[in-house]
């Protein structure tokens, strides 16, 4: 039976052997066929992870956010021609905050096996790190880019960490970390609880949580850098 490897990656420009253990490779390394978010990226990782073939004879199909629906069953058929594939995403763990969610469905529904493979979640680090709730949380990927909307969707999430107690976790993109965090301080009780998680797994790497109040004026720290960010009363 053909099986489709969900393999993570590095969550930046660090040794695949500092993060991923030697099972993760060892599959990644004897693939030929896979299915990726963007094929430079993919083909970087591959040969930092030690892949042994040419990376011109490996064959690799794009799917991400332009991909139509309807291309989703030619990526399906070398599963179902019987042959292995690995999916690798941009985001470190495959089909979490990723395209490639839809990929893994279509195997469901194709009764092909699904194997995920262990390696670096961001938004798992972040809330192991937090010190907020972890027995009850969501993920909401990205929040609005643009006000009112941005701090309307802020004050939301802060509500219902407080009426479900639940901690609330998103993401954001390096060009847009600090203006987020301002807008965090901004729109919440200062005594909610943020949690920063930014460049995690990496040298760079910054982990810190406190009240509203103690990150005004230090939006600076998260410029540039990718962040999970949490929420919690």
């Amino acid at each position: 039976m053909a099986t489709l490897y969900l393999i993570p990656v590095p969550l930046g420009p660090v040794s695949p052997e500092a993060c991923l253990p030697p099972d993760t490779l060892a599959v990644a390394r004897r693939l030929d066929r896979f299915v990726v978010e963007r094929a430079k990226t993919a083909r970087a990782h591959l040969k930092a992870m030690g892949h042994p073939q040419p990376l011109q004879a490996l064959q690799i199909e794009e799917l991400n956010e332009h991909t139509p629906a309807a291309a989703i069953e030619s990526l399906l058929a070398p599963l179902k021609a019987g042959h292995d594939v690995g999916l690798l995403s941009e985001a470190g763990c495959p089909a979490v905050a990723d395209p490639g969610a839809a990929l893994v469905m279509a195997a469901h529904r194709a009764n092909i096996r699904v194997v995920p493979l262990i390696g670096p979640s961001s938004i798992l680090l972040a809330l192991m790190a937090s010190g907020l709730g972890g027995q009850r949380f969501a993920f909401h990927g990205y929040l609005p880019a643009k006000e009112p909307e941005r701090s309307q969707a802020i004050r939301a999430l802060e509500k219902t960490a407080r009426t479900e107690k639940a901690t609330q976790l998103f993401i954001e993109t390096p060009y847009r970390s600090a203006a987020l965090l301002d807008a965090l301080v901004n729109a919440v009780n200062p005594d909610t609880l943020i949690s920063v998680g930014a460049d995690l797994s990496l040298p760079s790497q910054l982990i810190q949580t406190g009240r509203a109040r103690d990150w005004k004026d230090r939006t600076d720290r998260v410029k540039d850098r990718l962040v999970v960010f949490g929420i919690a009363t």
